[in-house]
Protein backbone atom coordinates (compact mmCIF):
# COMPACT_ATOMS: atom_id res chain seq x y z
CA UNK A 1 0.00 0.00 0.00
CA UNK A 2 1.84 2.85 -1.28
CA UNK A 3 2.22 5.95 1.81
CA UNK A 4 -0.21 8.75 2.74
CA UNK A 5 2.74 10.75 2.58
CA UNK A 6 3.83 12.34 -0.49
CA UNK A 7 4.58 14.89 -2.69
CA UNK A 8 2.13 17.66 -3.91
CA UNK A 9 2.71 16.50 -7.64
CA UNK A 10 1.59 12.81 -6.32
CA UNK A 11 -1.17 13.70 -4.79
CA UNK A 12 -2.06 15.97 -7.44
CA UNK A 13 -1.97 12.99 -9.75
CA UNK A 14 -3.81 10.47 -7.14
CA UNK A 15 -6.68 13.89 -6.89
CA UNK A 16 -7.17 13.72 -10.18
CA UNK A 17 -7.83 10.03 -10.53
CA UNK A 18 -10.57 10.32 -7.61
CA UNK A 19 -12.00 13.19 -9.50
CA UNK A 20 -12.19 11.53 -12.68
CA UNK A 21 -13.60 8.35 -11.21
CA UNK A 22 -16.50 10.32 -9.85
CA UNK A 23 -15.56 11.15 -6.20
CA UNK A 24 -15.00 14.14 -4.02
CA UNK A 25 -11.80 15.57 -2.91
CA UNK A 26 -11.62 17.59 -0.02
CA UNK A 27 -8.87 19.68 1.10
CA UNK A 28 -7.64 21.26 4.39
CA UNK A 29 -3.63 23.01 6.07
CA UNK A 30 -2.56 24.15 8.84
CA UNK A 31 0.29 23.51 11.19
CA UNK A 32 -1.25 20.71 13.61
CA UNK A 33 2.46 21.66 14.99
CA UNK A 34 0.55 19.53 18.62
CA UNK A 35 -1.95 17.61 17.66
CA UNK A 36 -5.36 17.84 20.02
CA UNK A 37 -8.55 16.94 20.31
CA UNK A 38 -9.69 19.89 17.95
CA UNK A 39 -7.87 19.21 15.14
CA UNK A 40 -9.30 15.25 15.34
CA UNK A 41 -13.21 17.11 15.00
CA UNK A 42 -12.09 19.45 12.01
CA UNK A 43 -10.17 16.19 10.28
CA UNK A 44 -12.99 14.21 10.56
CA UNK A 45 -15.85 16.51 9.96
CA UNK A 46 -13.81 17.55 6.86
CA UNK A 47 -13.48 13.70 5.95
CA UNK A 48 -17.32 13.13 6.10
CA UNK A 49 -17.80 16.11 3.37
CA UNK A 50 -16.35 13.99 0.56
CA UNK A 51 -14.37 10.77 -0.72
CA UNK A 52 -10.79 11.86 0.43
CA UNK A 53 -9.36 14.09 2.53
CA UNK A 54 -6.11 15.88 1.40
CA UNK A 55 -4.19 17.66 4.79
CA UNK A 56 -1.23 19.68 3.81
CA UNK A 57 0.75 21.14 6.22
CA UNK A 58 3.04 24.08 7.00
CA UNK A 59 6.95 22.62 6.28
CA UNK A 60 9.39 23.68 9.96
CA UNK A 61 10.47 26.79 8.19
CA UNK A 62 6.39 28.02 7.06
CA UNK A 63 5.93 27.47 10.86
CA UNK A 64 8.78 29.42 12.15
CA UNK A 65 7.52 32.10 9.99
CA UNK A 66 4.04 32.01 10.98
CA UNK A 67 4.59 30.85 14.69
CA UNK A 68 7.64 32.14 16.22
CA UNK A 69 11.17 30.66 16.53
CA UNK A 70 9.89 28.11 19.27
CA UNK A 71 7.79 26.60 16.71
CA UNK A 72 6.92 23.91 15.69
CA UNK A 73 6.92 21.34 18.16
CA UNK A 74 7.55 18.29 16.27
CA UNK A 75 9.21 18.71 13.04
CA UNK A 76 7.78 18.45 9.83
CA UNK A 77 8.28 14.47 9.21
CA UNK A 78 7.15 13.90 12.71
CA UNK A 79 4.14 15.69 12.07
CA UNK A 80 3.07 14.21 8.64
CA UNK A 81 3.64 10.47 10.30
CA UNK A 82 1.57 10.92 12.95
CA UNK A 83 -1.07 12.65 10.97
CA UNK A 84 -0.98 10.13 8.26
CA UNK A 85 -2.01 7.39 11.00
CA UNK A 86 -5.50 8.83 11.47
CA UNK A 87 -7.45 6.86 9.42
CA UNK A 88 -10.44 10.01 8.23
CA UNK A 89 -6.85 11.57 6.23
CA UNK A 90 -6.19 9.75 3.43
CA UNK A 91 -2.82 12.01 1.84
CA UNK A 92 -0.77 14.40 3.74
CA UNK A 93 2.06 16.80 1.66
CA UNK A 94 3.93 19.42 3.17
CA UNK A 95 4.01 23.02 1.48
CA UNK A 96 6.97 25.96 2.34
CA UNK A 97 4.85 29.14 1.58
CA UNK A 98 2.86 30.97 4.21
CA UNK A 99 -0.16 30.33 2.72
CA UNK A 100 -1.29 26.99 0.94
CA UNK A 101 -2.45 28.50 -2.59
CA UNK A 102 0.29 26.77 -4.94
CA UNK A 103 -0.84 22.94 -3.26
CA UNK A 104 -4.53 24.05 -3.86
CA UNK A 105 -3.79 25.02 -7.48
CA UNK A 106 -1.87 22.05 -7.77
CA UNK A 107 -4.51 19.50 -6.29
CA UNK A 108 -7.42 21.53 -7.75
CA UNK A 109 -10.35 20.15 -4.33
CA UNK A 110 -13.42 19.67 -5.08
CA UNK A 111 -14.03 20.57 -1.37
CA UNK A 112 -11.32 23.41 0.62
CA UNK A 113 -12.28 23.28 4.54
CA UNK A 114 -10.57 25.54 6.91
CA UNK A 115 -11.89 26.03 10.64
CA UNK A 116 -14.60 28.60 11.47
CA UNK A 117 -12.28 30.99 12.88
CA UNK A 118 -11.30 32.48 9.33
CA UNK A 119 -13.85 34.51 7.76
CA UNK A 120 -14.90 33.13 4.29
CA UNK A 121 -13.17 36.18 2.41
CA UNK A 122 -9.90 35.36 4.34
CA UNK A 123 -9.62 31.93 3.57
CA UNK A 124 -6.94 31.59 0.72
CA UNK A 125 -7.83 29.53 -2.02
CA UNK A 126 -11.54 30.21 -1.98
CA UNK A 127 -12.03 32.00 -4.93
CA UNK A 128 -9.55 29.72 -7.09
CA UNK A 129 -11.60 26.53 -6.11
CA UNK A 130 -15.27 28.38 -6.87
CA UNK A 131 -13.93 29.46 -9.73
CA UNK A 132 -13.48 25.86 -10.80
CA UNK A 133 -17.02 24.77 -9.31
CA UNK A 134 -15.72 23.76 -6.03
CA UNK A 135 -17.20 25.06 -2.70
CA UNK A 136 -15.88 26.46 0.80
CA UNK A 137 -16.80 24.82 4.36
CA UNK A 138 -16.18 26.61 7.59
CA UNK A 139 -16.03 24.18 9.89
CA UNK A 140 -16.92 25.72 13.84
CA UNK A 141 -14.08 24.67 15.76
CA UNK A 142 -13.88 23.09 19.08
CA UNK A 143 -13.84 25.90 22.00
CA UNK A 144 -11.20 25.80 24.28
CA UNK A 145 -8.69 23.93 21.88
CA UNK A 146 -5.38 25.52 20.44
CA UNK A 147 -2.11 24.77 20.22
CA UNK A 148 -0.98 28.07 21.51
CA UNK A 149 -3.38 27.35 24.30
CA UNK A 150 -1.96 23.81 24.61
CA UNK A 151 2.09 25.40 24.47
CA UNK A 152 0.55 28.28 26.79
CA UNK A 153 -0.80 25.70 29.59
CA UNK A 154 2.65 23.91 29.40
CA UNK A 155 4.71 26.75 30.00
CA UNK A 156 2.21 28.42 33.26
CA UNK A 157 2.81 24.65 34.69
CA UNK A 158 6.17 23.66 34.04
CA UNK A 159 7.94 27.33 33.68
CA UNK A 160 9.53 28.18 30.54
CA UNK A 161 13.30 26.75 30.44
CA UNK A 162 14.59 30.03 28.66
CA UNK A 163 14.05 32.04 31.40
CA UNK A 164 15.53 29.51 33.66
CA UNK A 165 18.79 29.26 32.04
CA UNK A 166 19.89 32.68 31.33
Amino acid sequence: MPSKIASQESVAQQARALQESGRTVVFTNGCYDILHSGHIDLLRRARELGDALVLAINSDDSVRRLKGSGRPIFNERERAELLAGLEMVDFVCAFDGDTPLEAILKIRPDILVKGADWGLDEIVGRHEVESWGGRVVAIPLTEGQSTTGIVERVLSRYGDPRKTHQ
